[in-house]
């Protein structure tokens, strides 16, 4: 049988269709919910131990000025 205007078995726009959503899984940003997610940088988890109260200003500082050298 002869097919005009398909490619490969498939019409023009299921390619197209295709092609968006594999661009989509790839190419989609990190923040949205239930995708992947970037790793805490180290000065971001200190924030979070110093606003829970885990540490203190002091502790806080310290650690900071290392992580800054490093």
């Amino acid at each position: 049988m002869y097919y005009e205007h398909y490619y490969g078995g498939m019409n023009f726009i299921w390619w197209a269709i295709w092609l968006v959503m594999i661009f989509w899984i790839f190419a989609i940003p990190y923040d949205i919910p239930g995708q992947r997610k970037q790793k805490d940088k180290p000065l971001d988890i200190l924030k979070k131990r110093f606003v829970s109260g885990k540490i203190t200003l002091k502790e806080y500082e310290e650690i900071k000025q290392n992580i800054e050298k490093s």
